[in-house]
C-alpha cells in the first residue's frame, strides 16, 4: 500500500467510504446507548438532577474525549496512514526514548483485555431485552450462542459480512435519532443538560458520588477503536460520519433522559420489573420486538470490529516483538483483512468465560472500562511524544496533555470503584497480556545482547575456498541463512559455525537473508549486496509491520529479477544438470536457540528466559513464520550461554612414579 494511496485515503471522503465508516468503526460505541443510562441510574430512585447531571456529563465527554481527542487530535497522529497504540508507538519511537515502550505494552494490552469483554455485554444487554416478552427466559445460552456462530465465521473472512454492517448500522443510528428525538419533543427540559453545571452537580448527589463518572466513562469506551481502525477508512470519513454518529448518540441519551424524568421517584424495576433498560422502555409496544432485533444485530457488529482490530493488534505485537509468533490466514484479497486462529478462540474462551461467570449485563458493567481507560492514558502519554516530534510549542502541549491526564485520571480513580465488583476481571486479563508482551520483548532483548558477530571479511577467503573444495561433499547447490545481523559486513558467529564446522557445508552459492522491519505499515522493498562475486549475496528485506513474512515467494522473485538482470546464474552446477539447464536446488538453515546449562543468570534473567522458552513450544516454528517450504529447511540446535562462567581453575594431577 503506497504512501499516496494513504494520502488519497485521508483526503478525500465519498459517500460509500462514510457507509462504511459506519459499519467498520463505530460499532463499540455506537451501542453504548445500551448500557450507560441504565448502569447511571442503577437501582436508585429517578431524580430529575441525577439524570440531568448523567446527560451532561455524557455529553462533555463525548465532546472533550471523543470529539476533541480522538477525532481530531489523536487521528491526525497516523503513521502511513494507520492508527492504534501500536502504530503510534511505531511512529514516536523514533525519538529513542527507550521508556515509550511501557505504555505502549500496556495500552495494547488493556485494549485486547478490552476485546474479551466487549462483545459480551453488548450482545448481552441486547438480547436481555427478550426479558420483556420472557421474564424467567435464562439469556446465557442464548448468548454464548451468538458468540460462538460470530467467532465461527472469522475464518472465513468478513468481506461478505462487512457488506452488510453498513446498511445495517446506518439503520441503528437512525433508530437512536428517531427513539430520542420523540421522547426530547414530550420533555424540552433535558435539553438544560448542555450546561456543564450539571455535570458538576452530579458528583455531589449522586449516591455513588465521585465514582459515577466510572458509568459514565462507558459512553467513550469505542474511542480508542476508532482510532485503532482509522486505516481501514481514512481520517476524513471518519471525521464526517463521527458528526451524524454523535447527533444519533446524544439524541439517544437526550430521548432516554427524558423519558426517566417522566417517571422521577420511581425505580427503573419499578416501571418495568421484568426489563430494566431504558434503552428498551422509551421504546412504544409494538416496536419493541423489532427494536431487540436491530439491537442485537448492531451489537454482533460491535463485537465483529473488536475482534477484527484483536488480530491486527496481535499482527503488529507480533512484528514488534511484542508477542509470540502465531498462524496468521488471509481469507480475502482485502488489504489488512486477516484470521488468526489461536487469538479467534482464545477471544471466544475469554467471552465465555466472561458471560458464564457475570450472567448478566448489569454485572459485567462493573468489569467494563476499567481497562481501556488505562488504555486510554497510554495513548496520551504516546501523543505527547508525537507532539514533541511534531515540534508544537510546549505552551499547547503542556496544558493539552495536562487537561487529558487530568480526565482521564478521574475517569481511572472512579472505574477503581468497580474493582470489587468484576474491574479485577479485567485487569487481571490485562496483567497476564502484559507480561507475555514484557517478557517476550526482554527475551529477544537478551538473546541479541548475548549474540556474538564477526566480520564477513574474515572469513571470504575460507567460503570461496569452501565453495569449490571437492573433497567436501556439495551439500546444496544454494544455501541460505536467515540472519539478524543489521550491518552488512557483519554475520553471527553461529552462522560461520555452521558452514565451517559443524558439518562443513559446501554450496556453489551461499546467501545471507536479513528482514528489517520498520516503522511503517505497509511497505515491500529488498536490496542486493554481492559479498563474493558469484559465491556469497546478502539480500536486505525492508518490511512494514503490517506486511506479511512470506520469505520464500519474497525470495524467488529476487532470483527472478537478478536472474533476469544477468545478476546471478542458479542453474545446477552439477554437470550432468548443467548440461540440461536444470535449476539448482534451495536449502535453508535455520538456527533453534535453547538455553545452555552453561549459563549463570540472575533471578530475573531465569525467570524472563525460561518463561520466553516456555511460551516458544507453543509459538510458530521459524520456518512458518517465515513461510517457508519444510522439505528445503534444515534446523541446527545452538545453545544460547548467558554470562559464561569464568575460566574453571583445575589442578593436574600426574601418576606418581613408582620407587
Amino acid at each position: 500500500m503506497s504512501a499516496s494511496h494513504h494520502q488519497d485515503i485521508h483526503n478525500k471522503y465519498t459517500l460509500g467510504g462514510i457507509l462504511v465508516t459506519l459499519g467498520i468503526i463505530f460499532g463499540d460505541i455506537g451501542t453504548s446507548p445500551l448500557y450507560v443510562m441504565k448502569a447511571i441510574i442503577g437501582t436508585h430512585a429517578i431524580e430529575t438532577d441525577v439524570v440531568l447531571g448523567g446527560i451532561s456529563a455524557i455529553f462533555w465527554t463525548l465532546t472533550l474525549q471523543t470529539t476533541m481527542k480522538y477525532v481530531i487530535m489523536t487521528l491526525s497522529a497516523d503513521n502511513h496512514g494507520e492508527g492504534g497504540i501500536f502504530a503510534l508507538y511505531a511512529l514516536v519511537k523514533r525519538t529513542k526514548v527507550k521508556w515509550l515502550i511501557i505504555p505502549a505494552i500496556i495500552g495494547g494490552s488493556a485494549l485486547l483485555a478490552d476485546g474479551i469483554i466487549t462483545p459480551p455485554i453488548s450482545v448481552s444487554s441486547a438480547v436481555e431485552g427478550v426479558k420483556i416478552y420472557f421474564p424467567e427466559l435464562n439469556t446465557v445460552p442464548i448468548v454464548i450462542a451468538i458468540l460462538c456462530i460470530l467467532f465461527i465465521i472469522q475464518q472465513f473472512g468478513t468481506s461478505l459480512v462487512g457488506k452488510f454492517f453498513a446498511p445495517m448500522m446506518m439503520i441503528w443510528f437512525g433508530m437512536l435519532a428517531v427513539l430520542g428525538a420523540i421522547q426530547i419533543t414530550h420533555n424540552m427540559e433535558v435539553l438544560n443538560a448542555v450546561n456543564p453545571y450539571y455535570a458538576i452537580h452530579l458528583l455531589k448527589i449522586h449516591p455513588e458520588g465521585f465514582y459515577v463518572l466510572g458509568f459514565v466513562f462507558l459512553c467513550t469506551t469505542g474511542a480508542e477503536a476508532l482510532y485503532s481502525d482509522m486505516g481501514h477508512c481514512g481520517r476524513k470519513n471518519i471525521r464526517i460520519s463521527w458528526i451524524f454518529v454523535k447527533i444519533a448518540l446524544l439524541l439517544n441519551y437526550f430521548g432516554q433522559g427524558s423519558y426517566l424524568i417522566k417517571h422521577q421517584g420511581e425505580t427503573l424495576s419499578s416501571i418495568n420489573p421484568h426489563n430494566v433498560n431504558p434503552f428498551y422502555l422509551m421504546m412504544a409496544d409494538w416496536f419493541q420486538p423489532f427494536g431487540i432485533v436491530i439491537a442485537t444485530m448492531a451489537a454482533v457488529i460491535a463485537s465483529q470490529a473488536l475482534i477484527s482490530g484483536s488480530f491486527t493488534l496481535i499482527n503488529e505485537a507480533m512484528r514488534l516483538n511484542f508477542w509470540p509468533k502465531v498462524k496468521i490466514k488471509y481469507p480475502t484479497e482485502l488489504k489488512g483483512q486477516l484470521y488468526i486462529p489461536s487469538i479467534n478462540w482464545l477471544l471466544l474462551a475469554g467471552c465465555i468465560g466472561i458471560v458464564l461467570y457475570f450472567e448478566e449485563s448489569s454485572k459485567m458493567e462493573a468489569a467494563y472500562g476499567l481497562a481501556i481507560v488505562l488504555c486510554m492514558i497510554m495513548t496520551t502519554l504516546l501523543l505527547m511524544y508525537y507532539m514533541v516530534m511534531k515540534r508544537l510549542a510546549a505552551y499547547i502541549i503542556i496544558p493539552v496533555i495536562l487537561l487529558y491526564l487530568v480526565i482521564e485520571f478521574s475517569f481511572l480513580i472512579a472505574c477503581l470503584d468497580k474493582f470489587m465488583h468484576g474491574g479485577y476481571v479485567t485487569l487481571i486479563i490485562a496483567a497476564i497480556l502484559i507480561s507475555i508482551m514484557a517478557i517476550w520483548f526482554k527475551a529477544k532483548q537478551i538473546g541479541k545482547a548475548y549474540t556474538k558477530f564477526v566480520k564477513i571479511d574474515n572469513y571470504k577467503k575460507v567460503l570461496a575456498e569452501l565453495s569449490v573444495d571437492l573433497s567436501i561433499p556439495k551439500y546444496a547447490t544454494h544455501l541460505v541463512y536467515m540472519t539478524n545481523a543489521g550491518r552488512v559486513d557483519e554475520i553471527e558467529e553461529k552462522v560461520m559455525y555452521s558452514i565451517l564446522q559443524k558439518r562443513p557445508k559446501r554450496a556453489d552459492l551461499y546467501w545471507f537473508i536479513h528482514v528489517n522491519v520498520l516503522s511503517e505499515p505497509y511497505k515491500k522493498e529488498y536490496k542486493v549486496t554481492e559479498i563474493i562475486k558469484d559465491d556469497l549475496y546478502r539480500i536486505d528485506f525492508n518490511l512494514g509491520f503490517r506486511e506479511p513474512t512470506k520469505i520464500n515467494l519474497m525470495f524467488k522473485e529476487v532470483i527472478k529479477d537478478m536472474v533476469k538482470n544477468g545478476e546471478v546464474d542458479i542453474t545446477s552446477r552439477y554437470e550432468s544438470l548443467s548440461k540440461n539447464n536444470i535449476l539448482g536446488d534451495f536449502k535453508f538453515v535455520l538456527s533453534e536457540k535453547y538455553l545452555s546449562n552453561d549459563s549463570f543468570m540472575h533471578f530475573y534473567e531465569k525467570v524472563v528466559m525460561n518463561t520466553y522458552f516456555f511460551f516458544k513450544k507453543f509459538s510458530l516454528s521459524e520456518e512458518k513464520a517465515f513461510g517457508l517450504d519444510s522439505g528445503s529447511v534444515k534446523i541446527e540446535k545452538f545453545p544460547m550461554v548467558l554470562h559464561a562462567p569464568e575460566k574453571i581453575e583445575m589442578i593436574r594431577v600426574y601418576k606418581e612414579k613408582e620407587v
